[in-house]
């Protein structure tokens, strides 16, 4: 039969909706694929169930395995082929649900498990597929027709002829009759168990671009997406994913993406903890796709290693290989618990490099000889395995296996050298989530060595304090021997002890190159040699030999600190793990025992770098965009060297503009915190940049931001903007290659001079793309700066021209006699739109925000202020009425407790001893009150306050009962259930969603957990808690279940406003789940022990010659007050 011609893509039909996984005619509606329900029964008779008679059929059959176009999934660069071959392929006429005379045409494939059908050939996905396994039987229907039949679904086919329908039918008839063989032969129909493979994961989830969530289930290998639960159940589903192909990552709170190279899933959890938990399943199924099964398939041929050695189950993948066991998924967990000197687990299908021959020899003879098990009973008795045999030609056991030629032998006692002897009590604080074989590695030579020490070495050590020492790394032991003829070692470091190890920079002690060696003792070792190469291989073997295969890929480069340390990150907060990192240069890479591996940190882009915690426990965080690092100090010792070197490698490295600290848009931070400074506070100040600063605070705070511009807060009130702009230009203008770089300069200079605007714009548009990425991105944030400043030139005089008159000699560093680097920084602040590419939208957030900052100084300059920094406000005392408000004049100094003592002081108001009055920002909207920490400056608060709030000075009425909670309470953690209820604003809507439920809350000096229930593992939400503002009182509209309860705001980095609503149980509670936030969120210091009250000068109450009646005050100053009033009005005004 000859082979007939497929038609073109061209005339096949295609979906209206050619991308999606469904078209239109088949949108997920209940209907889908339905067959003819009430088809006439005789079509069905004379065809069997089991298969089609070859007998009956009047034309040869075609090859089943008819040569298919290739399919996109085949040829992925990266991705094996298909597990399981095409059977047959080609185009037909399938019956949709509009009827039965109505046929679409599709791409069908049928492999030895599903049976799919596409748009088209080149499509990767399928609209749908059926399970060889949920097939019942096939059918003809008609001339040309077939129909496949599942237990209550019917797919009506068409194909171009009888052959090829015939050829088709028989070779679905063939796939479904081994099919069943092969269930019949497998595994789980040998223990009884029902059914395909169980899935990993399965649920429903939100689909972008499906209106109804789709049932998902993770299967092996693959991702299967469904139309909803049933259909899961029946084997028919819209297509699945191979994971060979497939990565995922998260997006936000619930959402993350399923990626491949053909399209991308986004799919939408419930919950955030269950996006963790698929997450966690789809990165199983790529580990699966991207395994082998060559070892396993090699051990499984021994009987007994088909079941896990612990709990029965069945084809388990995983192998204990000192203990010579195979086990199962759930049980290597267990085993890992136990410590890698129990048992050393192995994938069976992902650990490759660790499976020799004599290895998987060794396992499969474990469970059929007598020898190995007897071996294996004397060590888990405590049998010595370097234990002396008598012999001095064999010492030792592995010497008389080798000796006697016992491979298998040889190899159990060499996976057993670090094995010890499980116990019961060796519960450590630090959980070791990763199991180590370590590589034997031998090495032994000359070195010099001081004493080990206690503490850091901050003192230079000079050359007499080294010894020369016979050193021999070998069988995880560094040994130190006083010649290379002594038999004794004067002390040995073991292998498994050491915690880092440093390279201290050349020359930094007497020893031109030194390495240090710290251990979990808390001894720190130095080691040092005159030779680079020497010392260079000295510590490339010594890390070879203590760090884990896991980690083997933080040896390809040159370190300067290499080590384990406790770590937190990402959602897993709740405990502490232990990770590998390695610092080179001013980056952190780090290795995760769970978790993919990912990027290093690049130290001088951190947005925080801090240490947090007492002098006891240290913690070391690390805040790049989007992740967050906690390293703790568990080993004071080494953390301190961390600490250190990490705080070393995030400052500036030097005078040129790479070497600095950077933000995200590479502009270096000094340039960042003085042009926002001066954007903040400075843009209507008269002669900016024009006026110079004082000389010695230019220099001290130009000095302190080369040291650490991170670190530098600049406020208003203590640094005056002509000294930010004059240490803001002597920066640039000491730049050893300039802005505009040394080679670039004359070009630069000489574009200025073209007299056509359109080529001198595309001239400098042509340099600028030549400048290095750096430099580009400080040019383009220095020049959107200035533009900001001269659209204020009517206030501040700095028009365009002024501006380039000052900055030209600054960035190209000339004497200011050349008039054409003036010319350059105008022409691109004329042009800075165009130059720099800059959009509408762009362009209107700037002045937008520029807008907005001057708006908050117009009160202040229509009073006369006459420096920048004042503020005018109202502030009422004890409640908002006309008779009690006061207008305050706030300085950018004046914290919350100044203002409270100024509004006492107007008002004359007697402090007694236990009269706590603070002063409060009230918002009338939220129904909430918040008392303002006595240090907290007041400025900042003002900018931020709504129409709808203000202060207010009053008692707190709670604060000496917070106090003494505080006093008698242990620790600064406090945990317990209140009710909840979230309240998120979006677009500055408040949308309350929910009622308020149970939860279990848990506050510590860090952060506020959310967890579900008591026994919940995981939180379901974190908040740090230094960021979070916490006011008293929930609004009535949400009927709150008590009237105790408060308001906790958060603000996230893309500044969206965030609120929770909690409540407590009684009065008490919430005085010290209140307490508690002040206490942690001020460092223990919620009120201040000395007052400042005695160090204010008390101002006259008089307005000219006229005396105020004092609205507060004794009985008896009142009434003189008021007396005298009453007596002669016209008195007091006589002298005015």
């Amino acid at each position: 039969m000859t082979k007939k011609e497929e038609p073109p893509l061209s005339r096949v039909p295609r979906a209206v909706r050619v991308a999606s996984l469904l078209s239109e005619g088949e949108e997920l509606s209940e209907d889908d694929d339905r067959g003819d329900e009430d088809e006439d029964d005789h079509a069905y008779e004379g065809v069997p169930n089991g298969g089609w008679h070859t007998s009956s059929l009047s034309l040869p059959l075609p090859s089943l395995t008819t040569e298919p176009l290739p399919h996109p999934m085949d040829g992925l660069v990266g991705g094996s082929a298909p597990i399981t071959p095409v059977i047959k392929a080609g185009w037909l006429d399938k019956n949709p649900p509009q009827g039965s005379y109505i046929y679409q045409k599709r791409w069908v494939r049928l492999d030895a498990d599903y049976l799919r059908y596409f748009d088209s050939n080149k499509d990767a996905y399928s609209k749908r597929f059926i399970s060889v396994a949920c097939i019942s039987r096939v059918a003809a229907i008609g001339d040309q027709k077939f129909e496949v039949i599942t237990n209550n679904r019917n797919f009506a086919f068409r194909a171009e002829s009888d052959a090829e329908r015939r050829a088709w039918m028989q070779a679905l008839q063939q796939a479904v009759a081994e099919q069943r063989a092969r269930a019949r032969l497998s595994s789980a129909y040998l223990l009884g168990v029902p059914g395909s493979e169980q899935p990993d994961r399965a649920g429903s989830l939100e689909l972008r671009g499906f209106k109804n969530k789709l049932y998902v289930a993770v299967v092996g290998d693959k991702v299967q997406l469904y139309k909803n639960l049933e259909e899961y159940h029946l084997g028919i589903g819209i297509t699945f994913v191979d994971m060979s192909v497939g990565n995922v990552k998260e997006v936000d709170r619930r959402s993350f993406d399923l990626t491949t190279p053909y399209r991308i899933f986004s799919f939408s959890a419930d919950s955030e903890l269950e996006k963790e938990q698929w997450l966690e399943a789809m990165q199983g199924a790529i580990a699966e796709a991207l395994s082998t099964s060559e070892v396993a398939e090699r051990i499984w041929a021994a009987a007994p290693n088909r079941f896990c050695a612990d709990c029965g189950a069945a084809q388990p993948d995983w192998a204990s290989i000192n203990l010579c066991v195979v086990i199962c998924k759930r049980c290597a967990g267990e085993h890992r618990g136990l410590g890698a000197g129990v048992s050393k687990v192995r994938s069976l299908k992902m650990d490759r490099k660790v499976w020799t021959e004599t290895l998987i020899e060794a396992l499969c003879a474990a469970v059929t000889t007598t020898d190995l098990a007897e071996t294996q009973a004397l060590l888990g008795c405590g049998a010595g395995i370097s234990c002396f045999s008598g012999d001095p030609e064999a010492p030792t056991p592995l010497a008389l296996a080798e000796q006697a030629g016992q491979t298998l032998q040889m190899e159990f006692l060499r996976n057993n050298r670090t094995t010890e002897v499980p116990r019961l009590d060796s519960m450590k604080p630090l959980e070791k989530h990763y199991s180590v074989v370590l590589p034997t590695v031998s090495h032994s030579g000359f070195l010099y060595k001081t004493a080990s020490a206690g503490k850091p070495l901050h003192d230079r050590r000079a050359r007499e304090e080294f010894s020369r020492r016979w050193c021999v790394l070998s069988d995880g032991v560094l040994s130190y021997y006083e010649n290379e003829r002594t038999v004794t070692p004067n002390g040995e470091i073991r292998v498994s002890e050491i915690v880092c190890l440093a390279v201290p920079p050349p020359d930094t002690h007497g020893f031109e190159h030194t390495f240090e060696v710290y251990t979990e003792g808390e001894r720190l070792y130095l080691f040092g040699l005159e030779s680079a190469e020497l010392a260079h291989e000295w510590v490339k073997c010594i890390a070879k030999a203590f760090v884990p295969p896991l980690a083997e890929d933080l040896l390809a480069q040159d370190f300067e600190r290499l080590g384990r340390l406790p770590y937190k990150a990402g959602l897993s907060l709740q405990r502490a793990q232990e990770g590998w990192f390695s610092l080179t240069g001013s980056e952190l890479h780090a290795i995760f025992p769970e978790g993919p591996c990912e990027e290093p940190l690049q130290l001088r882009k951190l947005q925080e770098l801090s240490i947090q915690g007492d002098s006891e426990n240290q913690v070391l965080v690390l805040v790049e965009r989007r992740r967050t690092l906690y390293i703790q100090g568990e080993r004071r010792l080494d953390f301190m060297g961390w600490l250190g070197a990490i705080q070393k490698a995030a400052a500036s490295l030097g005078d040129t503009l790479s070497e600095q600290q950077l933000g995200d848009s590479d502009i270096p931070v000094i340039v960042y915190r003085c042009v926002d400074y001066i954007t903040q506070c400075g843009l209507t100040s008269e002669g900016i940049y024009r006026k110079c600063g004082q000389t010695s605070k230019t220099q001290r705070l130009l000095e302190s931001l080369r040291q650490d511009a991170r670190s530098v807060r600049l406020k208003e009130g203590e640094q005056h903007v002509d000294d930010v702009s004059s240490a803001l230009k002597r920066f640039l203008r000491d730049l050893p290659d300039g802005l505009f770089t040394r080679a670039q300069r004359l070009a630069w200079l000489e574009a200025s001079e073209i007299e056509n605007e359109e080529e001198k714009v595309s001239r400098y548009r042509e340099l600028l793309v030549r400048l290095p990425p750096v430099n580009r991105a400080t040019v383009k944030a220095l020049i959107s700066h200035l533009y900001c400043v001269q659209c204020f030139s009517d206030t501040n005089q700095m028009n365009t021209h002024n501006l380039a008159i000052v900055f030209g000699p600054t960035l190209f560093q000339t004497d200011g006699q050349d008039y054409k680097a003036g010319r350059v920084v105008e022409d691109l602040i004329n042009h800075y739109v165009v130059v720099f590419s800059v959009d509408e939208e762009e362009l209107r957030k700037q002045r937008e925000e520029i807008t907005a900052i001057v708006k908050m100084r117009v009160a202040g300059t229509a009073s006369g202020t006459q420096h920048a920094g004042d503020f005018i406000c109202t502030v009422y005392l004890e409640e908002k009425k006309a008779e009690t408000e006061q207008h305050v004049k706030i300085p950018a100094s004046m914290t919350a407790e100044e203002l409270t003592l100024e509004i006492l002081d107007r008002r004359n108001v007697g402090v007694r001893e236990k009269d706590y009055w603070t002063c409060f920002e009230v918002n009338e909207r939220e129904e909430a009150e918040r008392p303002l920490h006595f240090a907290e400056k007041v400025l900042p608060i003002l900018h931020g306050l709504g129409t709808d709030s203000h202060l207010v000075v009053k008692k707190h009425q709670s604060m000496e009962a917070m106090l003494l909670y505080l006093a008698s309470r242990v620790g600064d953690t406090k945990h317990g259930m209140m009710k909840f209820r979230e309240d998120r604003s979006l677009l500055g809507l408040g949308l309350p969603s929910g009622g308020f439920h149970d939860r279990y809350f848990i506050l510590n000096s860090s952060c506020l957990r959310l967890y579900k229930e008591v026994r919940s593992h995981r939180p379901e939400k974190e908040w740090p808690v230094k960021s979070l503002k916490v006011y008293l009182g929930v609004k009535k509209k949400l009927r709150p279940p008590t009237c105790w309860g408060f308001t906790v705001v958060h603000e996230t980095e893309k500044h969206e406003k965030q609120q929770w609503y909690l409540c407590c149980d009684t009065q008490m509670e919430l005085r010290e789940w209140f307490a508690t936030f002040l206490f942690v969120q001020h460092d223990g210091l919620v009120w201040p022990s000395e007052p400042s009250r005695v160090s204010r000068a008390m101002p006259e109450v008089r307005l000219g010659s006229v005396s105020l009646i004092p609205l507060r005050g004794s009985e008896n100053e009142m009434r003189r007050s008021v007396a005298a009033f009453t007596a002669d009005p016209l008195s007091l005004l006589r002298n005015v």
